[in-house]
């Protein structure tokens, strides 16, 4: 089944309908390379393209800044802006990746899509860079837990 009527995500990028993220200067030094910021959104909805049933997400960045920072409200609304638009769980995870990744432009990033089970299915999906994972993510990795789901 396909609704006709839903707002696709490249439709939606080409009619300008996601809100600018803003950035700020990095209050980092250059030279420290243990300075992971993590950052989650446990209230991120989509739509199904096929079905036009919501989905419902975590959507968690970890990244080692280079010279800016992700601006949180600007943040928020730009992945609200997505409750209306028809996508795939492994097509906005990795837009938003690659979004973050040209315009904040960070040493290291890494995007994990956690959608809620629908059907009887669960989808997590993980972007990272494939330049070097900073030594202290993986203690910010021991401490996440899934925030999609509390079962």
């Amino acid at each position: 089944m396909k609704i006709e009527n839903i707002l696709l995500l490249e439709e939606a990028v080409k009619a300008g309908d996601l809100p600018e993220l803003e950035f700020f200067d990095s209050p980092f030094s250059p030279q420290n390379s243990n300075s992971v910021v993590k950052i989650i959104f446990p209230e991120f909805t989509c739509l199904c393209p096929k079905t036009g049933y919501p989905d419902f997400a975590s959507i968690e960045i970890y990244y080692l800044p280079g010279e800016k920072c992700v601006e949180l409200k600007s943040w928020k609304l730009y992945l609200n802006a997505f409750r209306n638009i028809g996508t795939f769980h492994e097509r906005v995870t990795n837009f938003i990746f690659d979004e973050l990744n040209r315009k904040l432009q960070p040493k290291w990033l890494r995007v994990v899509g956690d959608f809620f089970p629908r059907g009887n299915v669960n989808t997590t999906v993980v972007v990272e860079s494939p330049s070097g994972r900073p030594a202290c993510a993986e203690s910010v990795f021991e401490e996440s837990r899934s925030n999609a789901r509390s079962f």
